[in-house]
């Protein structure tokens, strides 16, 4: 009987530890994912979706601006070199759905829109400046991936959360450094589009 006892007293706590660990947050700001197929005849169009999840809340009353925060996205294709980036606004509750074909690469730093692969990085933010972030929690997001299938000309679209990343000192200067050169550089080229919250493109 005391066995029994000792036991249900080690699972009483290990739900606890484990019901105060689902409870918790974590302080995730950088997040990454990848694109497939874009601009591909007859792929449909990939989605990159974010959402405010009140980390950044305050008391202020309703009305007032609360928590507000920017999602600074970063273009690369699969050669590793940065093709668009720009800073989308992301009220508290919020949902921001960008377009890959047409919002996330259809201004290449390059001036044609022909990458059909390559790496989406965000950076949570509380400025509205993508070469100079402010670094704060607050962002989630989920991708849609377009994969070819098993018949030419087919495709299975799937969808996945960002992935979790470490933001070191510097990944976040050299992501600033390369969108400051896209916007100085670029001529108006190389700078994503941002749907507005309350619509989808």
């Amino acid at each position: 009987m005391k066995h029994l006892g000792f036991l249900m007293l080690i699972l009483a706590m290990t739900l606890m530890v484990g019901g105060t660990a689902l409870a918790q947050g974590d302080n995730s700001a950088y997040f990454v994912t990848y694109y497939s197929n874009a601009n591909t005849t007859k792929a449909p169009d990939a989605t990159l979706r974010i959402i405010n999840d009140g980390d950044q809340s305050t008391t202020e009353i309703e009305g007032v601006p609360n928590g507000n925060l920017w999602a600074s996205i970063y273009v690369f294709d699969d050669s590793q070199e940065l093709q668009e980036c720009c800073n989308c606004y992301v009220s508290s509750n919020g949902l921001l759905s960008e377009s890959v074909n047409k919002e996330l690469t259809s201004n290449e730093l390059t001036g044609r829109a022909e990458t059909s692969r390559g790496v989406i990085k965000v950076i949570s933010s509380a400025s509205n400046d993508p070469t100079n972030n402010v670094v704060v929690p607050g962002l989630r997001g989920w991708m849609t991936h377009i994969q070819a299938g098993a018949t030419t000309g087919t495709y299975n679209e799937t969808e996945t959360p960002l992935a979790d990343s470490n933001l070191v000192s510097a990944e976040q200067q050299a992501l600033q450094m390369s969108c400051s050169f896209a916007f100085t550089l670029g001529s108006g080229y190389g700078v994503c589009s941002c749907t507005p919250e309350d619509h989808d493109f």
